[in-house]
């Protein structure tokens, strides 16, 4: 299974960099996984509805370049399906099942996804009714997804 990240902005904190790296590493048996950064914009303070429109449009155009025809995609937003950790492993299974074989997570910017990559999704994936920052966001993914390959390979995994 080829898996893509595609996600805005770049992660700045050495902390997140090393989690990802070790998430990526572990994944590495299980599947072939590619994190893609777009540039994000800057988001200037107390912007307009009109002015983050405009930024989420940016960003969306910057996202669709990597988008694959054939390729599932799963937007991550916060009015997406929760799922459990199990809930995750039987999706990404029953999607291997159906021959799927490109998975696409994209993580938005600051302030979310343009409503063109929305609707675009295959899937909405929410983590929770909080936000969180994007780039913890991406070592969450990552672990959420190596805990489903693990499930799906009834391997141990701590809880």
């Amino acid at each position: 299974m080829q898996i893509d990240i595609i996600a805005v902005g770049k992660v700045k904190e050495a902390y997140l960099r090393d989690a990802i790296a070790e998430y990526s590493k572990r994944l590495s048996r299980y599947c072939k996984l590619d994190i893609i950064e777009v540039a994000d914009e800057k988001t200037p303070e107390h912007a307009s509805e009109g002015v983050e429109r405009q930024i989420k449009a940016k960003e969306g155009e910057r996202i669709t370049r990597h988008l694959r025809d054939n390729a599932y995609v799963i937007a991550l937003a916060i009015d997406g399906k929760m799922l459990s950790s199990e809930g995750l492993a039987n999706e990404i299974n029953q999607l291997g099942l159906r021959g799927v074989s490109h998975i696409q997570l994209v993580i938005g910017g600051s302030i979310g996804l343009d409503d063109a990559i929305l609707r675009r999704a295959d899937y909405k994936l929410s983590f929770s009714k909080m936000t969180f920052p994007h780039q913890l966001m991406r070592v969450i993914l990552l672990e959420q997804i190596y805990r489903a390959y693990k499930i799906n390979a009834h391997e141990p995994y701590h809880k």
